[in-house]
């Protein structure tokens, strides 16, 4: 008999970014929405953070979101750690130059998205931006599936 709690087939994704304030409290949000779409809770584990954390989410980030459904109001930036980034299976960086992912290892495929950073931007660009993270987020899925 199988074990409900067996997580061996789980997929673990890291979203990253330098500050955690933005596109990849963007990118978690919509994974989140993702899996519980795909019908994949307990098959895909989700983790974001950042090298160097902000105190809170850009309010722009939370503004635009709420626009598209989401509330980011209770988000707090986090600082991820070498052993998280290793421990997935997938990580997105957003386009930080500074972030340095070199030392996960060769069995994580890390992919650098180059996004720009809604931090300043006015809405509309921050929208444009959230709907690239939300079309890049979806393809990853697709490609899990």
């Amino acid at each position: 008999m199988s074990d409900p709690h067996d997580t061996t087939d789980s997929i673990r994704i890291g979203f990253i970014c330098v500050r955690n304030a933005g596109r990849s409290q963007m990118a978690t949000a919509f994974a989140e929405r993702e899996r519980e779409r795909r019908g994949l809770d307990g098959r895909v584990e989700i983790l974001t953070g950042g090298t160097d954390p902000a105190e809170h989410v850009h309010d722009v980030v939370r503004e635009v979101m709420r626009d598209a459904g989401f509330d980011l109001a209770d988000r707090t930036p986090r600082e991820i750690t070498p052993d998280e980034l290793r421990s997935c299976d997938y990580v997105a960086t957003m386009g930080c130059s500074t972030l340095d992912v070199g030392e996960v290892g060769a069995d994580v495929d890390v992919r650098d998205w180059a996004l720009d950073d809604p931090g300043g931007k006015d809405p509309d660009r921050v929208r444009e931006i959230r709907d690239e993270i939300e079309e890049r987020v979806v393809a990853l899925f697709d490609e899990l599936a």
